[in-house]
């Protein structure tokens, strides 16, 4: 009958290393994809893996075993892609320029996160977009028409003013006034995906 040795700290801490290592190798090319297919910049990407492999290191020395590790790597590399996304977009919604704002300021692609960043951000911006929506339905439709035109026609205030025959005083104003208020119906959506 073979007698069992009571482990040492110094076996334990060795049996640990060796787990770590060999989940590290069994698991990083999978998570390299993962994450590469989400993250555009390499540089980036490849952080992004470092810091899960770091997190893997500082859980492993917690007391409670980490059940089903691939999944857990995963989930922390999810966690990490989102936090970078997030962090990009710490700001407040752009401001409008007011009175004086330049005819092509592009309020709305401010708003917008950029559709190459990603599925995250591309699931953002459709929300933002379906929100959007509908705080237009909310708005009187001079403003309405006047943000519709400049924002999203891409048309100048002049040629509205030509076409409309309202000034481009008031033109900006009613812009200004449909600004505050998507800005303000907006605010708690982009808070959240915050």
């Amino acid at each position: 009958m073979e007698t069992m040795l009571p482990s040492t700290p110094m076996a334990e801490a060795d049996n640990n290393n060796k787990r770590i290592t060999d989940t590290v190798l069994r698991e990083r090319s999978r998570l390299r994809n993962f994450i590469r297919t989400r993250v555009p910049d390499p540089s980036e990407a490849e952080d992004i893996l470092q810091d899960v492999f770091y997190e893997l290191v500082e859980a492993c020395r917690l007391p409670e075993p980490i059940e089903q590790v691939g999944a857990w790597m995963f989930r922390v590399a999810r966690n990490r892609i989102v936090d970078r996304f997030r962090k990009k977009r710490e700001q407040a919604l752009p401001v409008s320029g007011g009175e004086d704002e330049d005819e092509d300021d592009g309020w709305l692609e401010q708003l917008l996160p950029d559709t190459d960043a990603g599925p995250e951000a591309a699931y953002a911006r459709s929300l933002l977009l379906a929100e959007l929506h509908d705080a237009l339905d909310e708005l009187p439709a001079e403003q309405r028409d006047v943000f519709i035109a400049h924002e999203l026609e891409r048309r100048s205030f002049k040629e509205l003013s030509a076409e409309t025959g309202v000034g481009v005083n008031t033109l900006l104003a009613r812009k200004r006034y449909a600004v505050l208020h998507l800005r303000s119906r907006l605010q708690t959506l982009y808070d959240e995906l915050d």
